[in-house]
């Protein structure tokens, strides 16, 4: 969970440099809420996994993908929120969102093929 927590860290100085620095086109105004999203959907899976492992090692698979699922279900029903509510730069929220999903995305199975080959 640490990696996570320094991995939005990092993220969220990168979306900061961008805002301050540069008129970036591609940034919505409201990236705060999108890595607060990330970073809470990341820690519920994250404890959805580590609670569902106690005892038995053999579940992690059907629990990784029941997380993957979960998360892509809360990604929708986030974007499908803020879609109604009618939000400004509806274009650059929804490619923030999406590389911000592709990010997390890559980042927690690189940290779980990571612990993989330790644990192997």
């Amino acid at each position: 969970m640490l990696r996570t927590f320094l991995f939005t860290i990092i993220l969220a100085i990168v979306f900061f440099v961008a805002e301050r620095y540069s008129a970036a086109p591609w940034l919505h105004p409201n990236w705060k809420i999108l890595l607060v999203f990330f970073m809470s959907v990341s820690f519920l899976t994250h404890r959805l996994v580590e609670t569902g492992l106690q005892g038995n090692q053999e579940r992690l698979i059907p629990l990784y993908l029941a997380a993957t699922v979960a998360r892509l279900i809360l990604g929708l029903a986030f974007i499908g929120f803020f879609l109604f509510q009618h939000i400004e730069q509806r274009r650059a929220f929804v490619l923030d969102f999406l590389v911000l999903y592709i990010c997390y995305t890559g980042f927690e199975i690189w940290t779980l093929t990571r612990n993989l080959r330790r644990d192997s």
